[in-house]
């Protein structure tokens, strides 16, 4: 069972259709599959479906976000089910629906008009709000970008939370955290030795500060 903190309920068993018309219409496309809309049966709300494999790594990221779910600029978790769907053990996250699409889709849509200094300013406010709400809760997201920043209105909201997990899958303990910190830990190739040096640089100075 995923663990049960301030902002999280316990998941569901009965089945989500139960409470969720599911819909044929595809609201995003992400590495662990498509996010389609579902409609709940009681209220007529809109929300996002999101199906992922039931495993270890998909129940640390469904927690990071569903305690990191009380922030205005964080996508929220409506309801989370531990269903068998399509013949595999899966958790069905039931989030709001951003209809306002992605920030990298309107970067696109800009072409070659840029953000005015007031809209990337509050872009960026918002960004911080988010990482600052994460950050009091010891939560890295380690995948900041256009693609996971959702809109709805006005305002900006973050989603995507992959956990910080090691190679071999095992989540990466306090001691390594503490090596990775004060570059006592050697990261293995090839994906360490083909980042610049310059890269290397910047990043052992903002782990100084």
């Amino acid at each position: 069972m995923l663990r049960n903190t301030t902002n999280q309920k316990s998941p569901k068993s009965t089945p989500i259709t139960d409470d969720y018309e599911i819909s044929s219409r595809i609201l995003g496309l992400g590495l662990n599959g498509k996010v389609v809309q579902c409609i709940h049966r009681r209220t007529g709300e809109k929300f996002a479906l999101k199906v992922l494999h039931d495993n270890p790594k998909s129940r640390r990221e469904v927690e990071l976000h569903w305690r990191a779910s009380g922030c205005r600029h964080i996508v929220a978790i409506r309801d989370v089910y531990e269903n068998t769907y399509a013949g595999s053990n899966c958790l069905l996250v039931v989030m709001e629906c951003m209809e306002g699409g992605e920030l990298f889709q309107r970067i696109q849509d800009r072409q070659d008009s840029p953000f005015t200094e007031r809209e990337a300013a509050q872009i960026m406010h918002e960004i911080c709000i988010a990482v600052h709400h994460l950050h009091s809760m010891d939560i890295a997201h380690r995948d900041l970008k256009p693609e996971n920043l959702l809109y709805h209105r006005p305002q900006a909201r973050l989603c995507g939370f992959p956990p910080f997990y090691s190679s071999n899958g095992l989540a990466i303990s306090p001691g390594m955290k503490k090596r990775i910190r004060t570059g006592q830990y050697e990261f293995p190739s090839p994906e360490w030795s083909n980042v610049s040096q310059a890269a290397k640089d910047l990043i052992r100075a903002m782990l100084q500060c």
